[in-house]
């Protein structure tokens, strides 16, 4: 073989030998000197065949299992590049995050960078090699005399404390406490923190106060379910009163989903913007509220703010989640939950599913499974899916072995979704079943007294808190509650004490514009003037638009002042039709008086500190009262044509009787969505006043008074005989008529 190539390399075109002959000693005419250039050749190639035939020995009789050492390396793949390499091992280390093989970095992007950032960043860079010089080679250690599976408990731990968790609680508001907050610790958990079934029942008690479920909108339509039950409790009453929304806790309460809009400067997670995208322009925002939860920091040193977060950090304890058994499948509950952090909520039901099927009595199985039904729902709309969702919780709770805070999970998020479909008295059943069971935390008890508030139930309401305070004097959530309960009873003077100590605690679920309310309007009573102090305050906080306005549902941005003429509001039509026909509307009025007097039903709002008031409706939150109206016909003709008041869902159009002696206290509608137009028909000459902010004007018939009733008014009756107007609400002019189609009545 070496003489064939040797008279290769001496033909006429020179092979790769000849070259190297002539480099290594060869001379150009081909006589050598020195050693031998094809024997030189010859040796190389012997070695490069002996290299070969040992690598095929060594992969043919499986001298070394190459199989087994890159197997068990592969599990640690953790950039997808197939094989495991020191990117891998920092991932290890968690020196970096678990991604995708890391794209080369432009030259653009380079430039970017300021050579002090640069300094800045190769240092670290070299701290990270060094601590990777001292730990690879145990990491390489532990990875080639692991099991397969081992490492992924951490890897993956570490990926879940990086994913976003959905929704966050919004400011505290008048319902039922939600767990968000809490849901974002218990989901991000570290598996030393996890619980074991005989752990001490006292870890579960240190659950933050917050603990419940996240807030969210119905999925058939952009209200909240506090707000379905008003609609659905002033519908079934068309003789609702005129201004009696702040009366009633159902009422009062604020609806969180009417701050959300598509121009939120903030959507505070993934599914909160999945959500938002798919409402309606038309929803309402308060002004926003400023942050006053530090004020009490102010001339604290550093030092001493630091103190206070460290302190407060050490008394809030993580949840935990898994019991002894699921510790076992904990790898397969983290595959799973992966999928549902990533909104993958489909297939992490499917996930869900396959392991409460495989292991029937794992509690955290089952409550991904309840969790995951929860996101199907919302993405889907569905209240059906959230129904499953509900009964999985419940199940949660039936299994043997389920740590203590899954247990107060499970039933909260039940309890909220309950309420969220408007089945309060089931969710009423869910949280007496969580006070029971967790009998010295007063959170709960709180919860349970919001869920009788829900359903009316006053009495019971006041026995819970009443219970609270004797265990817990100072918990500010319930005396607010506690006051408001009072002030519902008309103990005015006996309610202050505890709305304003309630309020100035700054307890979660106490800074709501309903308790600054509530508080001015006890104060406006009894004749103090720190009531405008209160106002003030809550204008502040962003719960009121103004000190004079504070209705609490409204739309942002709409024109606001008291008082308007007919050309401002755009509907001279209207105000030109009920002064041509003002007689004929006060003669039907009259006519119901003298033979229907029992139409008229008295206010019973609580709006009056004396004498008599009544009204007669013939439209209530844009639906019409066909019974009324076959007594006032041409009345209810003649308002047919004009939709912007027959389809007011925010209002009323009522006749209104007013005797003498009657004083009807400072108070505001509830919505910056209306106008309310007075058309005089019955006035007397003297004595007869109302004001709207700071200006008293008087009524004429015949002559109809436009004002925004989300202002503060006032009405004073002093005259010798019965005062007899016809109110007619429309939507405020700026409305789109998407938001006059789509907003939720009141």
């Amino acid at each position: 073989m070496a003489s064939r190539k040797s008279s290769r390399g001496a033909g006429g075109s020179p092979s790769p030998g000849s070259k190297r002959e002539t480099k290594h000693g060869g001379s150009k005419n081909g006589k050598k000197e020195g050693l031998s250039g094809s024997s030189f050749f010859t040796w190389f190639m012997v070695i490069a065949l002996l290299g070969v035939w040992t690598s095929v020995a060594v992969v043919w009789f499986e001298l070394v299992d190459y199989e087994e050492v890159l197997g068990k390396l592969g599990i640690y793949d953790a950039d997808g590049d197939g094989d495991f390499d020191v990117e891998d091992a920092k991932v290890l280390l968690g020196l970096k995050e678990r991604s995708v093989p890391a794209q080369p970095t432009s030259p653009d992007s380079e430039e970017t960078i300021q050579p002090a950032d640069k300094s800045h960043v190769e240092s670290e860079h070299k701290n990270a090699d060094v601590e990777l010089e001292e730990e690879i080679q145990s990491v390489l250690h532990e990875a080639l005399h692991s099991q397969p599976g081992e490492g992924h408990e951490d890897v993956d731990e570490s990926i879940n404390d990086q994913w976003q968790e959905k929704e966050e609680v919004h400011g505290e508001t008048f319902e039922a406490p939600t767990t968000d907050d809490l849901l974002r610790e218990l989901e991000n958990e570290i598996p030393e923190a996890y619980e074991t079934p005989d752990s001490d029942q006292k870890d579960a008690d240190l659950l933050t106060d917050d603990l419940g479920a996240m807030e969210s909108e119905p999925y058939e339509a952009p209200v909240s379910y506090e707000y379905d039950m008003d609609v659905e409790k002033t519908v079934s009453d068309p003789e609702a009163p005129e201004d009696g929304v702040h009366g009633d806790y159902n009422e009062d309460h604020e609806p969180k989903h009417e701050k959300q809009t598509e121009t939120e400067d903030t959507v505070e997670s993934k599914h909160t913007e999945d959500v938002v995208a798919n409402e309606p322009e038309e929803s309402e925002m308060p002004v926003q509220a400023e942050d006053y939860s530090n004020d009490d920091l102010v001339g604290k040193s550093e030092k001493e703010t630091e103190q206070d977060k460290t302190e407060k950090a050490k008394k809030k304890k993580k949840p935990k989640l898994l019991n002894k058994f699921d510790k076992t499948i904990k790898a397969e509950l983290d595959a799973a939950e992966k999928l549902r952090k990533k909104g993958k909520v489909e297939e992490a039901l499917r996930a869900f599913e396959e392991l409460v099927n495989q292991y029937p009595q794992s509690p955290r199985a089952r409550y991904g499974k309840a969790q995951s039904e929860d996101d199907l729902a919302e993405k889907m709309r569905s209240n059906e899916m959230l129904q499953k969702a509900i009964n999985t919780y419940d199940e949660v709770v039936s299994l043997p072995n389920v740590p203590s805070d899954l247990i107060k999970m499970s039933l909260k998020r039940e309890a909220d979704r309950q309420q969220f479909l408007g089945r309060m008295r089931g969710s009423l059943v869910t949280l007496q079943k969580l006070v029971q069971l967790f009998p010295s935390d007063t959170s709960f008890k709180n919860d349970l007294g919001v869920g009788y508030l829900l359903i009316g139930d006053n009495s019971n309401a006041k026995k819970v808190y009443e219970e609270v305070l004797s265990l817990a004097p100072n918990d500010g959530f319930a005396k607010v509650h506690y006051g408001f309960i009072l002030k519902a009873e008309n103990k005015i003077a006996e309610s202050i004490p505890y709305l304003k100590e309630g309020l100035e605690s700054g307890d979660p679920g106490t800074d709501d514009g309903r308790f600054y309310f509530h508080l001015g309007d006890a104060l406006q009573r009894m004749g103090d003037k720190e009531a405008y102090k209160w106002y003030e305050l809550g204008y502040q906080r962003g719960h009121f638009a103004s000190v004079w306005q504070r209705s609490l549902y409204n739309v942002k941005g709409l024109k606001a002042q008291p008082w308007w003429t007919a050309r401002e509001t755009g509907y001279t039509e209207l105000v030109k039709s009920l002064e041509k026909n003002w007689k004929l509307i006060r003669d039907e009025g009259l006519a119901v008086m003298d033979k229907k007097r029992s139409l008229f039903l008295p206010e019973d709002e609580n709006l009056r500190e004396k004498g008599d008031w009544s009204q007669f409706t013939l439209w209530q939150q844009g639906r019409k009262n066909e019974n009324a109206c076959k007594s006032v016909p041409k009345t209810c003709a003649l308002l047919e044509r004009f939709p912007e008041a027959t389809g007011c869902r925010r209002g009323q159009i009522k006749y209104s009787i007013m005797h003498p002696g009657t004083h009807v206290w400072p108070h505001t509608g509830p919505t910056n969505c209306r106008l309310r137009m007075h058309l005089g028909l019955v006035i007397p000459k003297e004595g007869c006043r109302i004001r709207c902010a700071q200006e008293n004007r008087t009524w004429e018939e015949g002559k109809v008074l436009i004002f925004d009733d989300s202002f503060e008014h006032e009405v004073w009756q002093d005259a010798e005989n019965y005062r007899l107007i016809f109110i007619v609400d429309v939507w405020h002019p700026e409305l789109t008529a998407q938001q006059r189609r789509t907003l939720p009545a009141i």
